[in-house]
């Protein structure tokens, strides 16, 4: 993985979604546990006061989870992926890794939370898997190196555009 930062493929569903956690997180979120931070802090000594800790924690949590929102809209593409046939960010892949079938979705588990439907698999266009089939179009074959350096084959069969 190069650290750069690619494009995400989202339903526009699932950009809504975003957007909307992202909005709330900003307003009422930051709001909320402002107040629950005062309120601890008014109980007295800060060392052993577990509400306060609690609340500080949280407020890391909600601020880490706006700059991952922030940066995934940032670099949201919205709408329909590629053609079928040819692997792309938000299509549906069904692939012979090591000779076992396996269907997966290529892009951001954002794509998926909050579907009903959402046993898919998903891997990241910078995986190992992903970078090594990036473009292919089925009937191609290739392979990568896994983590642990075994050198995995892959055969793309089948590419469809993710339908949620």
């Amino acid at each position: 993985m190069s650290g750069q930062i690619t494009e995400t493929w989202l339903t526009q569903e699932a950009y809504d979604r975003r957007k909307a956690e992202l909005e709330h997180l900003e307003g009422e979120g930051r709001s909320e546990i402002a107040k629950r931070i005062e309120a601890a802090r008014e109980e007295g000594d800060l060392k052993e006061n577990g509400g306060y800790h609690a609340a500080k924690e949280e407020q890391g949590k909600i601020e880490a989870r706006i700059r991952v929102l922030t940066e995934l809209l940032r670099h949201a593409k919205v709408g329909e992926p590629a053609e079928s046939g040819v692997v792309a960010s938000g299509t549906v892949v069904t692939a012979l890794v090591m000779g076992d079938e396996e269907v997966f979705l290529l892009g951001s588990r954002e794509i998926v939370d909050g579907e009903a439907d959402s046993d898919l698999d998903v891997y990241s266009e910078g995986s190992p898997l992903g970078e090594a089939i990036l473009g292919l179009k089925v009937g191609e074959t290739t392979s990568y190196e896994a983590p642990n350096g075994r050198e995995i084959k892959v055969e793309i069969k089948k590419v469809e555009p993710y339908q949620p």
